[in-house]
């Protein structure tokens, strides 16, 4: 019977000897791959740690106590590069319905279309001014936007200092003699000191005392400044004539999209409002400014408008063609994932590995955008279900270790 006894016990150590070389096997001794990984690699490991926890220093492989597989940290301050890569399985990546696409080489689409709204060219503008203290005794032009003609009249206008100056030189009119013409000019000229230009100086009628102002240039009256019987102070704005054989289209250019575009750039306008037309002009100008809420800058166009089609607020669809651009590795937009920090895509590797890699972005046009920086063209990246596995990479320590390697953000103009 005491032989039986010992016998049971020592059975029963082994057991338990046999339970416990079980749980701690996994912890001390490395995988397989990740042992040779090391042998053929021949740097000298100062120790293990967990990526969660990098505080916790281990003297061996294998799963830490919060059950993560430990990293070595090598006495040259390297890594394995073999712990960046995710690995997912394919019945997750099927569950996920995860979508990969391949880096293409080529360039961007070398057009933009946005939409623009027709404004006046304010450098046609001519502004109808009371050069002297005048009341308006008769207004022709009553309400805005009423067309005008060049000699067109105005106003009739009652002005002291100038009905003076007038008089004396309507009495001078019919002088014959050397001196009398000589007064006549001076009497002009004292005129034309007054402010009068020649329009004005032949619309005098100095019979009723009043004096005509007559239309500069053919348009239309963008804005009326007075009323009939107003008194009108020396300076002030009595109406503003648009001219009509330019127009000014202005368009909202993307950021992204706006190099390449400056003056003399050509463009194409199509309007609702004139079906079967296409009108061609160019960009005057790109404003030196972007717009803090839409991150847009504004191109100024030129379009001729001789037969006056053309009205202030009509919208037209624009068409810019940019100068061409150099290739780059293209992806789609959706591929990117930018958290105000990083931009970083994820590389796809096939047997569901995966990588995230950091990329610099350029400009994006037709749903695809230019990476500057990170790809060369050729990899496989995923573009959809890559928030899911960036999710996963964060949580191994890939892209603590991502970070490590290169800590300035790589953003780019997306």
């Amino acid at each position: 019977m005491k032989r039986l006894v010992l016998a049971s016990v020592a059975l029963l150590a082994l057991v338990v000897a046999g339970g416990i070389g079980y749980f701690i096997a996994p912890r001390s001794v490395p995988s397989g791959a990740q042992s040779a990984a090391l042998q053929s690699s021949g740097k000298q490991i100062l120790y293990w740690y967990d990526p969660m926890k990098p505080e916790q220093h281990f003297d061996h492989a294998g799963l830490s106590p919060m059950g993560m597989q430990m990293v070595p940290k090598y006495a040259d301050g390297g890594r394995d590069e073999t712990q960046d890569v995710v690995r997912v399985s394919s019945a997750q990546v099927q569950n996920l319905g995860m979508r990969t696409a391949q880096v293409k080489i080529g360039r961007l689409s070398d057009s933009v279309n946005v939409p623009g709204t027709v404004a006046w060219d304010p450098q046609l503008a001519v502004t109808v001014s009371a050069r002297t203290n005048v009341t308006i005794e008769k207004l022709y032009v009553r309400a805005p936007f009423a067309p005008v003609k060049t000699g067109q009249p105005l106003a009739e206008i009652l002005a002291p200092q100038w009905s003076a100056a007038a008089a004396e030189y309507f009495a001078l009119g019919d002088a014959k003699s050397t001196e009398g013409r000589a007064l006549q000019a001076s009497a002009r000229a004292r005129l034309r000191a007054l402010g009068m230009d020649d329009a004005t100086i032949r619309g005098l009628r100095a019979r009723s005392g009043t004096i005509t102002l007559r239309a500069p240039i053919d348009g239309v009256v963008g804005q009326l400044d007075v009323k009939q019987g107003q008194q009108v102070g020396e300076g002030m704005p009595i109406m503003t004539i648009n001219g009509l054989d330019k127009v000014w289209v202005e368009a909202a250019i993307p950021q992204a999209q706006a190099g390449g575009i400056g003056a003399g750039t050509p463009i194409a306008a199509t309007f609702s409002a004139l079906p079967d037309e296409t009108f061609h002009g160019e960009v005057e100008a790109l404003l030196p400014e972007v717009d803090p809420a839409t991150r847009t800058r504004r191109a100024r166009i030129v379009l001729a408008n001789p037969q006056h089609k053309f009205a202030p607020g009509m919208f037209a669809d624009v068409h810019i063609e940019t100068a061409a651009n150099a290739t780059h590795p293209l992806i789609p937009d959706e591929a990117i994932i930018a958290d105000g920090v990083d931009t970083r895509v994820i590389e796809a590797f096939g047997d569901g590995q995966f990588k995230a890699v950091r990329v610099k972005t350029g400009r994006s046009a037709d749903g695809m955008t230019e990476i500057l920086d990170g790809l060369s063209g050729g990899e496989r990246i995923v573009t959809s279900g890559q928030f899911l596995i960036d999710s996963e990479a964060s949580l191994s320590g890939a892209l603590e270790r991502l970070n490590a390697k290169a800590p300035t953000a790589a953003t780019g103009a997306h």
